[in-house]
């Protein structure tokens, strides 16, 4: 079997290059190979490939940007999605496409599960949604995964960004009143070929699911962690949203409900905790 990963070059691109191959042949490529605003390098990477699967771990991520850049956002988030969906659907390949917890607006005090209305607060989350409709409209099979608060040992992310700062002596202020749960690069990676196996399986299986570590925290008591379990000293100072100031809203809640790709994938990601413990250890080569 064929599989076709873009974005290999990112965060969850990079960790999926090291697992995919257990289900077959991966073409990974990255963005000056297939360029996500660009349909025609799309097509033509599609069309050389023929892939029985596509895996789009490309996105447009820069949330605070995608405020200035929305044109460019969704270009890469709902243009290329659709463009590759398109293609999908000639080839008869299914396409696992990687969404996010933006896509609400965080007010429901429960977990989100995957029915609920999404509401988008910023230009970030528009395009994300925008994304998971065109894969839809396409009418190719299909596996659309939403995610929250992906980080990793390598890459622009919270957990390497806390420690750079801590390390250089500057203050931290981070929020208190987001909840969500980190989710590392690693664990979405050992997670996504069995779930595309049952998938592949079993078409019925194929659609919209939630996938974020278990467990739940806010971004300041992450931060805590990230230093306790690296015993990294710093100025750590919990502060509500309304006190940091940044271009695009983000919602307070960003729990989603993981109970569908549980008892229908048969997949479930362990507490945020170990995924933690897991890219700290990778971050220190073990």
């Amino acid at each position: 079997m064929r599989i076709l990963l873009t974005g290999k070059s990112g965060q969850v691109g990079s960790a999926l290059s090291a697992s995919l191959p257990s289900l077959g042949q991966v073409v990974a490529l990255d963005r000056t190979e297939l360029d996500l605003a660009s349909p025609d390098s799309i097509a033509a990477a599609v069309r050389s490939v023929r892939p029985q699967v596509i895996v789009n771990a490309g996105a447009y991520t820069a949330v605070d940007q995608a405020e200035r850049e929305e044109a460019l956002a969704l270009r890469i988030n709902r243009d290329g999605p659709a463009i590759l969906g398109e293609e999908a659907a000639l080839l008869g390949a299914l396409l696992v496409h990687f969404s996010t917890d933006y896509v609400f607006d965080g007010q429901k005090p429960s977990p989100y599960v995957e029915t609920d209305t999404p509401n988008p607060l910023n230009a970030y989350g528009r395009s994300k949604l925008a994304g998971e409709q065109a894969v839809r409209a396409s009418g190719c099979r299909h596996l659309i995964l939403r995610t929250s608060w992906v980080y990793g040992p390598f890459g622009r992310n919270f957990l390497l960004t806390i420690l750079s700062l801590a390390r250089q002596g500057k203050p931290l202020r981070v929020v208190d009143d987001q909840r969500g749960a980190p989710t590392s690069n690693l664990a979405i990676a050992a997670a996504v070929p069995e779930a595309v196996r049952r998938v592949l399986a079993t078409p019925s299986l194929e659609g919209l699911y939630h996938m974020t570590a278990g467990g739940e925290t806010t971004w300041y008591r992450f931060a805590r962690a990230i230093l306790d379990q690296t015993q990294t000293k710093a100025d750590l100072v919990a502060v509500d949203s309304s006190q940091y100031r940044s271009p695009a809203r983000r919602p307070l809640n960003s729990m989603l409900d993981n109970q569908n790709t549980a008892t229908r994938l048969q997949t479930r990601l362990s507490p945020w905790q170990n995924g933690l413990r897991q890219v700290l250890l990778a971050l220190q080569g073990g």
